[in-house]
């Protein structure tokens, strides 16, 4: 709040003395991060749909600090008026004592707004409406004047009548992207709110296009989704949706959760309207500040944040990311030891990694979830061995951060790889590698060829992935606010918005009305020449063609879709179509399925190998389940 009642400040020293004799002057010591709890998305009675209007905002803030709370945020429905009230409420106490005029019990209540206050981190924000109805939480850092928040709201078309009527409902309001735009530039924290339920920007059961959800969820101006299924395990939760595995959802998304709160306590445990605290992330932070949060929220390492679980055993990233298996975006190595190789593996994925859709190799863990881990010995000593041979034997040097983590009692390195802005990515000059699922092999020429012109259309600005679908950005405000902190960071995509994002190098082509799948392979053409027989594959993740594969030089993938094709090419009169669609194979593989699928359409049949269930949207899902048995 802007008036802090409190006698300190978060982030700075308490109880400090002088020393009673000099001492040599010593650097600072960097405070040791601890695990903070959060809940960035309450209401207040300054919403109208608040359940309990009766509830006073000293109440709010009392039952935040009994729940063991560091950080809130208030959030209500377009508008900043329960702050207001709130901070008004408090200025006017600290007026009357200052002037000597403050009755017992206007003074107890001072007094326990500066306890709790003293704990707890209060930031002000709102729950932005968007054309549609799509809910968007703008947070902001506490010394953000009402009057700002105000003017973001007007200039998100939030009608001055209803300012201050915290409806949910505001009319032909700005669209999520112009929102996204206007929140980050304004210096404020974008968090797209209950992704996956009722007003959440994954609309489901909404029918909107794919690529809007893509834009929405996508989008360099947001910074996180929270979602309500945090604590959930499976291939179906929303954090596994966007973890950067799926080819048109590239960029691993931030996922935390929050009460969404419209009532001090929950009614009971069955109601789904949750109370103060329900709903908690956990962020690893060196302060308690906007800053120290901005900086996580912003950032890419998404293992600082976790669901808070109370007591219970505190979560591990690791043995998470072992149990999901390995994938397109996620590799285990159990050392990185030369011998053996394994030095040379990791440098493989990474490269691939690089040139593919980024992901995170993991060091000193195999991949069975059953096995326990070796670890790194001296991971700092490893890491900067990591960087050395990164920065000599690779050109250009790949865009990695590299760091070590805990698990079972011991520590791992995590490489986390982003796709790179100068692909190809080569180890030696000329050793190009790619990535197919959970395989890692050497380009051929068709794709170093392709990467290539990837990586000269993103140097020229004009496309950002290879899977990217085409998509309207958002305008730029006539009138945005200018920021309140003066270290306002922005992306260089953010920075020029255009008017419209130009159609990718490759767009998804469709059959009749029905998009491809997003994963596996389908052999196009095939032609004998000399005795051997050579095909033209399509690769589904990126649409790329890939000309002359023979059954000899297939990679993995490949050369099983060859050889169904050579040797026991599919019988289309017997298999059973579903609207089109037929199953041509089903067969388990780790954590995924893998489908073999023909398609019919105008222009004949069509069929693809190695489909993985993640790269199905929920139209295809539906069609190849299995049918229920009565």
């Amino acid at each position: 709040m802007t008036n802090d009642p409190g006698s300190t400040q978060r982030g700075r020293s308490r109880g400090a003395t002088p020393s009673a004799r000099p001492v040599a002057a010593r650097p600072p010591k960097r405070p040791s991060p601890q695990w903070r709890r959060m809940d960035l998305h309450l209401h207040t009675p300054g919403s109208n749909d608040y359940q309990e209007p009766h509830i006073s905002y000293l109440d709010i803030l009392r039952q935040a600090s009994a729940r063991g709370l560091d950080i809130i945020a208030i959030t209500d429905h377009n508008t900043v008026a329960g702050y207001a009230a709130m901070q008004k409420e408090v200025e006017q106490l600290l007026w009357l004592e200052s002037r000597g005029r403050i009755d017992p019990l206007e003074q107890r209540q001072l007094d326990e707004y500066r306890r709790v206050l003293d704990k707890l981190l209060v930031l002000p924000g709102f729950e932005f409406t968007a054309t549609f109805g799509f809910h968007i939480l703008g947070i902001f850092p506490p010394e953000t004047p009402v009057s700002y928040l105000e003017h973001l709201l007007l200039t998100l078309r939030v009608p001055p009548a209803l300012l201050r009527e915290g409806s949910s409902t505001v009319g032909a309001t700005s669209d999520v992207l112009t929102a996204y735009h206007v929140i980050n530039e304004a210096g404020g924290l974008v968090i797209a709110a209950h992704v996956n339920s009722g007003n959440g920007v994954m609309m489901r059961g909404l029918d909107f296009g794919g690529q809007t959800r893509v834009a929405y969820t996508q989008d360099p101006n947001v910074h996180a989704l929270e979602v309500t299924d945090l604590e959930k395990r499976g291939n179906q939760t929303t954090r596994r949706f966007f973890d950067g595995s799926k080819p048109e959802y590239p960029r691993p998304m931030r996922c935390i959760q929050g009460s969404d709160a419209h009532r001090l306590i929950r009614e009971s445990a069955t109601s789904p309207y949750l109370g103060v605290g329900d709903r908690v992330t956990e962020v690893l932070l060196e302060e308690v500040s906007f800053e120290a949060l901005a900086g996580v929220i912003r950032g890419n390492d998404h293992s600082l944040t976790r669901p808070y679980r109370g007591t219970a055993k505190a979560v591990d990233f690791v043995q998470l990311a072992r149990e999901e298996g390995e994938s397109l975006v996620q590799a285990f190595h159990p050392t990185m030891n030369q011998r053996g190789g394994h030095l040379d593996n990791i440098l493989r994925d990474i490269c691939a990694m690089a040139n593919t859709n980024g992901g995170t190799i993991y060091i000193g863990v195999p991949a069975d979830a059953k096995a326990k881990p070796e670890g790194v010995r001296e991971p700092a000593r490893a890491i900067e061995a990591l960087r050395t041979t990164l920065a000599k034997r690779f050109s250009p040097k790949p865009p990695v951060q590299i760091d070590s983590l805990p698990t079972q009692g011991t520590t791992v390195v995590r490489v986390t790889v982003t796709p790179g802005p100068d692909a190809p990515y080569a180890i030696d000059s000329n050793l190009f590698y790619v990535r197919d699922e959970t395989e890692t092999t050497l380009a051929v020429r068709d794709e170093i060829v392709q990467l290539v012109e990837r990586g000269l259309e993103r140097r020229a600005g004009v496309v950002a992935t290879p899977a990217e679908e085409p998509a309207r950005a958002a305008p730029t405000p006539a009138a945005a606010a200018p920021a309140p902190r003066a270290d306002r960071r922005r992306s260089e995509t953010a920075r020029a918005t255009p008017a419209e994002k130009p159609p990718p190098a490759n767009p998804p082509a469709t059959n009749g009305k029905r998009e491809r799948p997003r994963t596996g392979v389908e052999l196009v053409e095939s032609q004998e020449r000399d005795g051997t027989i050579y095909h033209t594959l399509r690769d589904l993740r990126s649409g790329n063609l890939i000309n002359n594969v023979t059954r000899s030089s297939a990679r993995r993938l490949w050369h099983y879709a060859i050889t169904q094709a050579e040797t026991a090419p599919p019988d289309l009169s017997s298999v059973q179509w579903r609207q089109n669609v037929a199953v041509l194979n089903r067969r388990p593989k780790g954590n995924s399925t893998l489908y073999d699928l023909a398609v019919r359409a105008d222009d004949g049949v069509h069929v693809y190998y190695g489909v993985t269930d993640s790269g199905l949207s929920e139209e295809w899902l539906a069609l190849v389940e299995e049918p229920r048995r009565e």
